[in-house]
């Protein structure tokens, strides 16, 4: 039976609507060499974003993806504390990103040692917690991915696939992202099981459609970044593909920044429910559709 690990336990689908695929709690974008990389008193953070994670919730919302991973500041304690503050499910990754932001200890470990540590996270818990993470979060360069980058993806495939955790990619470039399949199909894993974030910043759209043909997950996590034309259009695009089984749709935006005063400005987690959803309803999208992409896609990505 497919589960979603979360920091509140585990759900079944039938517990959980609305998924928020790809969100923010807290990340640091400084590298983690930097005086005051990730730090944060767990209080400050949840009297930030408790805020922003009730209104999602007063619309619809049931779960939270957080995508900040290794090397941009995660921080799986304090998810577990705003998470549990706020009664919001949070789906927490292990992994880690590109480079310039990988620890000299991951750049030293070797594949077999990153692929325990991964695979320990997902089945034991996430540092002291005692909290599963629930998938795998990595990153490859915007030109190429690199050596260093390739070693955390085939040990991210090995932790991967005996505990049938999804991973997810920040890759801007479509042919990065099918290089990376490759190295995720050379190793034995599924691309059924990857995710290509951020796929709406690769402009040739024939390269999404080559990503979802392979059999990976297409998210568009710009809603309320980008034009908010730009934004339906390309969901429509994608939605006249026949890609509605492959799609993700998510805000990418939060989040408490421990570099900024006070953690900064938040940015809400309420667009697409305010605007996107009542726009494909208006465009003459079925509801049956709407719960595909909102609520059975993320569910079916993230479970295991």
């Amino acid at each position: 039976m497919k589960r979603l690990h979360t920091t509140l336990g585990p759900f079944e689908r039938h517990q959980l609507g609305l998924i928020l695929p790809h969100e923010h709690v807290f990340v640091d974008l400084r590298t983690p060499d930097q005086p005051g990389y990730a730090e944060a008193e767990a209080g400050d953070v949840v009297a930030l974003m408790g805020p922003q994670i009730a209104a999602a919730r007063a619309r619809g919302v049931t779960a939270i993806v957080e995508c900040t991973t290794g090397g941009v500041g995660r921080r799986a304690d304090i998810d577990i504390a705003v998470s549990k503050a706020t009664g919001m499910p949070i789906v927490v990754p292990t992994g880690n990103y590109r480079e310039p932001w990988i620890p000299a200890w991951v750049a030293e470990a070797s594949e077999a040692e990153l692929e325990r540590w991964m695979l320990r996270e997902l089945t034991e818990g996430m540092d002291e917690t005692g909290v599963p993470a629930a998938w795998i979060k990595l990153s490859a360069g915007d030109e190429g991915i690199t050596p260093l980058e390739a070693k955390i993806l085939r040990a991210a495939v090995r932790a991967a696939i005996p505990t049938n955790a999804v991973i997810g990619s920040h890759t801007i470039k479509g042919r990065v992202v099918m290089d990376q399949l490759d190295i995720i199909e050379a190793e034995g894993g599924s691309a059924a099981r990857f995710i290509s974030i951020h796929s709406q910043a690769e402009p040739d759209f024939a390269l999404n459609q080559a990503v979802a043909a392979r059999g990976a997950w297409i998210e568009y996590d710009h809603i309320g970044r980008d034009p908010d034309g730009e934004v339906l259009a390309l969901v429509l695009r994608a939605l006249e593909a026949g890609l509605e089984r492959q799609m993700l749709l998510s805000h990418d935006l939060g989040w408490y920044d421990p570099a900024l005063p006070g953690g900064g400005t938040p940015r809400p987690y309420t667009h697409l429910m305010d605007w996107l959803l009542p726009a494909l309803r208006a465009e003459g999208i079925a509801e049956a559709t709407i719960t595909q992409l909102t609520a059975d896609n993320p569910f079916e990505a993230f479970s295991r």
